[in-house]
Protein backbone atom coordinates (compact mmCIF):
# COMPACT_ATOMS: atom_id res chain seq x y z
CA UNK A 1 0.00 0.00 0.00
CA UNK A 2 1.15 3.81 -0.63
CA UNK A 3 0.68 6.40 2.11
CA UNK A 4 0.34 10.02 0.26
CA UNK A 5 -0.80 13.44 2.24
CA UNK A 6 1.03 16.55 2.61
CA UNK A 7 4.43 17.00 4.63
CA UNK A 8 3.56 16.36 8.51
CA UNK A 9 0.63 14.29 8.08
CA UNK A 10 2.42 11.44 9.30
CA UNK A 11 3.82 9.71 6.56
CA UNK A 12 6.78 8.68 7.59
CA UNK A 13 5.68 8.06 11.03
CA UNK A 14 3.02 5.57 10.41
CA UNK A 15 4.31 3.64 7.91
CA UNK A 16 6.99 2.00 9.55
CA UNK A 17 4.32 1.14 12.33
CA UNK A 18 1.38 -0.30 9.72
CA UNK A 19 4.67 -2.31 7.80
CA UNK A 20 5.45 -3.92 11.21
CA UNK A 21 1.21 -4.40 12.42
CA UNK A 22 1.31 -6.20 8.51
CA UNK A 23 4.51 -7.86 8.42
CA UNK A 24 6.01 -6.23 5.37
CA UNK A 25 8.81 -3.67 4.11
CA UNK A 26 8.86 0.18 5.03
CA UNK A 27 10.24 2.28 2.05
CA UNK A 28 9.88 6.07 2.46
CA UNK A 29 10.78 8.05 -0.87
CA UNK A 30 11.88 10.87 0.91
CA UNK A 31 14.34 8.80 2.89
CA UNK A 32 15.70 7.37 -0.33
CA UNK A 33 15.62 10.75 -1.74
CA UNK A 34 18.22 12.06 0.60
CA UNK A 35 20.48 8.85 0.85
CA UNK A 36 20.82 9.07 -2.92
CA UNK A 37 21.71 12.47 -2.74
CA UNK A 38 23.55 11.88 0.29
CA UNK A 39 21.77 15.12 2.11
CA UNK A 40 18.72 16.04 3.54
CA UNK A 41 15.44 16.63 1.39
CA UNK A 42 15.48 19.86 2.69
CA UNK A 43 19.07 20.65 1.67
CA UNK A 44 18.68 19.35 -1.85
CA UNK A 45 16.05 21.76 -2.23
CA UNK A 46 17.85 25.21 -0.97
CA UNK A 47 21.08 23.81 -2.60
CA UNK A 48 20.16 22.51 -5.68
CA UNK A 49 16.70 23.49 -6.46
CA UNK A 50 13.05 21.87 -6.71
CA UNK A 51 13.72 20.93 -9.87
CA UNK A 52 16.59 18.68 -8.98
CA UNK A 53 14.75 17.22 -5.92
CA UNK A 54 11.86 16.54 -8.27
CA UNK A 55 14.07 14.55 -10.73
CA UNK A 56 15.98 12.90 -8.01
CA UNK A 57 11.97 11.93 -6.19
CA UNK A 58 10.82 10.98 -9.46
CA UNK A 59 13.87 8.23 -9.78
CA UNK A 60 13.19 7.19 -6.07
CA UNK A 61 9.08 6.85 -6.23
CA UNK A 62 9.00 4.86 -9.57
CA UNK A 63 11.83 2.40 -8.39
CA UNK A 64 9.71 2.27 -4.98
CA UNK A 65 6.38 1.57 -6.67
CA UNK A 66 7.95 -0.82 -8.90
CA UNK A 67 9.38 -2.83 -5.86
CA UNK A 68 6.16 -2.55 -4.06
CA UNK A 69 4.12 -3.55 -6.99
CA UNK A 70 7.06 -6.98 -6.83
CA UNK A 71 7.38 -7.48 -3.18
CA UNK A 72 4.59 -5.96 -1.43
CA UNK A 73 4.84 -3.63 1.47
CA UNK A 74 3.73 0.03 2.85
CA UNK A 75 5.47 2.92 1.32
CA UNK A 76 5.39 6.40 2.49
CA UNK A 77 5.54 8.36 -1.08
CA UNK A 78 6.44 12.16 -0.77
CA UNK A 79 4.25 14.93 -0.77
CA UNK A 80 4.42 16.18 -3.72
CA UNK A 81 5.04 13.15 -6.12
CA UNK A 82 1.62 13.20 -6.86
CA UNK A 83 2.12 16.15 -8.65
CA UNK A 84 3.69 14.11 -11.40
CA UNK A 85 1.23 12.61 -13.54
CA UNK A 86 3.57 9.82 -14.11
CA UNK A 87 3.75 9.08 -10.97
CA UNK A 88 -0.06 8.88 -10.54
CA UNK A 89 -0.11 6.75 -13.22
CA UNK A 90 2.15 4.17 -11.69
CA UNK A 91 -0.40 4.26 -8.46
CA UNK A 92 -3.08 2.80 -10.79
CA UNK A 93 -3.98 -0.36 -8.62
CA UNK A 94 -2.43 0.05 -5.77
CA UNK A 95 -4.00 0.63 -2.53
CA UNK A 96 -3.49 4.30 -1.64
CA UNK A 97 -3.88 5.87 1.42
CA UNK A 98 -4.41 9.26 1.75
CA UNK A 99 -3.02 10.80 5.33
CA UNK A 100 -5.23 14.09 5.47
CA UNK A 101 -4.27 16.59 7.89
CA UNK A 102 -5.61 19.93 8.12
CA UNK A 103 -3.59 23.44 8.13
CA UNK A 104 -3.49 24.20 11.97
CA UNK A 105 -1.63 20.35 12.55
CA UNK A 106 0.29 20.38 9.13
CA UNK A 107 1.65 23.68 10.11
CA UNK A 108 2.15 22.50 14.05
CA UNK A 109 3.94 19.81 12.59
CA UNK A 110 6.39 21.27 10.57
CA UNK A 111 7.30 24.05 12.80
CA UNK A 112 5.47 26.70 11.47
CA UNK A 113 2.61 27.44 13.92
CA UNK A 114 4.99 29.78 16.54
CA UNK A 115 5.44 33.49 16.29
CA UNK A 116 8.63 34.19 14.65
CA UNK A 117 10.83 36.66 12.67
CA UNK A 118 8.90 37.37 9.71
CA UNK A 119 10.25 35.22 6.95
CA UNK A 120 10.26 36.52 3.77
CA UNK A 121 8.33 34.10 1.22
CA UNK A 122 5.10 34.11 3.70
CA UNK A 123 6.10 30.41 4.20
CA UNK A 124 2.59 29.64 5.79
CA UNK A 125 0.76 31.04 3.30
CA UNK A 126 2.52 29.02 0.62
CA UNK A 127 2.01 25.86 3.13
CA UNK A 128 -1.96 26.73 2.87
CA UNK A 129 -1.58 26.94 -0.94
CA UNK A 130 0.26 23.80 -1.20
CA UNK A 131 -2.31 21.78 1.27
CA UNK A 132 -5.48 23.30 -1.04
CA UNK A 133 -3.25 22.83 -4.31
CA UNK A 134 -2.85 19.48 -3.64
CA UNK A 135 -5.81 18.03 -1.48
CA UNK A 136 -8.10 17.15 -4.61
CA UNK A 137 -4.97 15.12 -5.81
CA UNK A 138 -4.44 13.06 -3.05
CA UNK A 139 -8.33 12.50 -2.67
CA UNK A 140 -8.77 11.63 -6.49
CA UNK A 141 -5.74 9.49 -5.58
CA UNK A 142 -7.00 7.41 -2.25
CA UNK A 143 -8.90 4.71 -2.23
CA UNK A 144 -9.22 5.26 1.71
CA UNK A 145 -8.37 8.96 3.81
CA UNK A 146 -7.68 8.84 7.04
CA UNK A 147 -7.82 12.21 9.07
CA UNK A 148 -4.91 12.45 11.63
CA UNK A 149 -5.49 15.26 13.13
CA UNK A 150 -6.14 14.13 16.84
CA UNK A 151 -4.48 10.50 16.52
CA UNK A 152 -1.13 9.34 17.29
CA UNK A 153 1.00 7.35 14.93
CA UNK A 154 0.08 3.69 16.67
CA UNK A 155 -3.72 4.72 16.56
CA UNK A 156 -3.21 5.32 13.43
CA UNK A 157 -1.07 2.36 12.37
CA UNK A 158 -3.73 0.31 14.65
CA UNK A 159 -6.71 1.98 12.37
CA UNK A 160 -5.56 1.15 8.85
CA UNK A 161 -4.50 -2.09 9.49
CA UNK A 162 -7.82 -2.93 10.53
CA UNK A 163 -9.62 -1.10 8.11
CA UNK A 164 -7.51 -2.61 5.11
CA UNK A 165 -7.84 -6.13 6.55
CA UNK A 166 -11.82 -5.70 7.02
CA UNK A 167 -11.95 -4.33 3.25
Amino acid sequence: MVLIGPPGAGKSAVGPLLADRLGVEFRDTDAEVGAAAGKPVGDIFIENGEEAFRELEHKAATKALSALREHGGVLALGSGAVLDAGIQALLDGLQVIYLSADFGTVARRVGLDRPRIVVPGNPRGRLRAMLNERDAIYQRLAGITVPTDDLDPAELADQIAAEITTT
